[in-house]
């Protein structure tokens, strides 16, 4: 499918998603909210591909938010269900996603940031929710902010809109890890990798397990629940395959099923 501001490309089992725009810091519209949810929805489907990847083009943005002219004109956010990116509200999605963040991720972009499972980041990105000073609030990532780093931290970072640098979110806990700008291809890629040595079905039961085991009332609760993915997991052909390769010491064919 063709789309406007977002490039897609499949690399064996991985789906790349490049927000380019980088006039505009990769910011996004309407359409191209839409578009994201389109790009994941499809991501979600497909039995063939197993990790995602989220970007910016270019070495200056990872992707500045909203379109603040588009969203004058429209007199307000026009999102889709899934929220920002079609990833904020986004809560059946059980396949890795990563964000690699390429430079600012500020307002919506960090939103974004806070809606991957893994983060790899150059050195020189930065990151904030600048929404109060411009009137506005970050509505699709205050409640990932608070669940993922120290609520005083999150408040600060809410509260004042300011900027904070790539070792201070990895300092968070918000991102995983912080490279020079030339190795962020690499890290991505040997990130893909380890996750690629994992059977696909086993990570979509452990994603969903951990996300949805906290948004249980208490860890009793999170035990009791019932996990599709994990049935589905314990049932599959790649359940036995993996003890299997491991007896006789070789290395284990996932199919995914």
């Amino acid at each position: 499918m063709a789309f406007n501001h977002i490039d897609t490309r499949i690399d064996g089992t991985t789906l790349w998603v490049t927000i380019n725009r980088p006039e505009a810091m990769n910011a996004l519209d309407a359409r191209a909210h839409c578009d994201l949810e389109i790009i994941f929805d499809k991501y979600a489907g497909r039995h063939d591909l197993r990790v995602a990847v989220i970007t910016g083009a270019g070495d200056k943005s990872f992707c500045a938010g909203s379109d603040l002219k588009a969203r004058e004109t429209a007199s307000g956010d026009e999102l889709p269900g899934t929220g920002f990116a079609g990833l904020a509200e986004r809560f059946d999605l059980h396949k890795p996603v990563i964000a690699a963040v390429n430079g600012y991720a500020i307002g919506g972009g960090l939103e974004i940031v806070l809606a991957c499972d893994l983060a790899i980041a150059v050195r020189h990105a930065k990151f904030g929710f600048p929404e109060p000073k411009v009137g506005l609030a970050a509505t699709g990532g205050l409640h990932r902010l608070a669940r993922q780093m120290s609520l005083k931290h999150a408040m600060e970072i809410a509260l004042t809109g300011k900027m904070f640098s790539a070792e201070e979110a990895c300092r968070f806990g918000l991102i995983n890890q912080v490279v020079d700008a030339g190795e962020l291809s690499s890290a991505v890629d040997a990130c893909i990798a380890e996750l690629n040595r994992c059977a696909p079905l086993s990570l979509r039961a452990t994603k969903q397990m951990m996300l949805d085991g906290l948004s249980a009332g208490s860890l009793k609760m999170a035990f009791e629940l019932r996990y599709g993915a994990l049935d589905d997991m314990l049932a599959s052909d790649d359940a036995r395959e993996g003890p299997r390769a491991f007896i006789e010491k070789r290395t284990p064919v996932w199919q995914g099923r």
